[in-house]
């Protein structure tokens, strides 16, 4: 049977091997978190940079676009014409919206913009709501 002295001696060295464990398993954890965030803190500046970089190429796309759309670089001719062909169907969805604004203002029954307009709303009030219709008294 093992004496009293050689179990404290087996537990003491168990012990300095479980610390001995713990403490490379600390310094192991600390270099990875380490790793990790240097890893995020790389990821995060690389997405700063391209959102620069894609804010810079739309920058300089605009002001090319500005100083050549009349004339343009042969293989950049046809963006620039679909660039000048977008503005022109945004300017005249624009003017026809404007068209809309006026035509709705004339119409607050100074019925200018349509001759039914006043006709069509007095019917819509005339006729009883559809849940007027369906009521039942109980």
């Amino acid at each position: 049977m093992a004496s009293y002295e050689d179990l404290k001696k087996k537990a003491k060295d168990a012990l300095e091997t479980i610390a001995d464990v713990s403490v490379e398993a600390y310094k192991l954890a600390e270099e990875k978190a380490r790793i990790l965030a240097k890893k995020t803190k790389l990821n995060a500046e690389i997405t700063r940079e391209k959102a620069a970089i894609r804010r810079l190429k739309g920058n300089l796309g605009d002001k090319y676009y500005a100083l050549h759309k009349d004339n343009p670089e042969e293989e950049l001719k046809p963006i620039c014409e679909n660039i000048s062909d977008a503005y022109a169907r945004i300017s005249a969805n624009l003017q026809e919206i404007e068209e809309l604004k006026k035509s709705a203002a004339e119409c607050d029954c100074g019925c200018e913009a349509e001759a039914d307009c006043c006709d069509a709303e007095a019917e819509a009030e005339s006729e009883p709501a559809p849940e007027e219709e369906n009521k039942t008294e109980y």
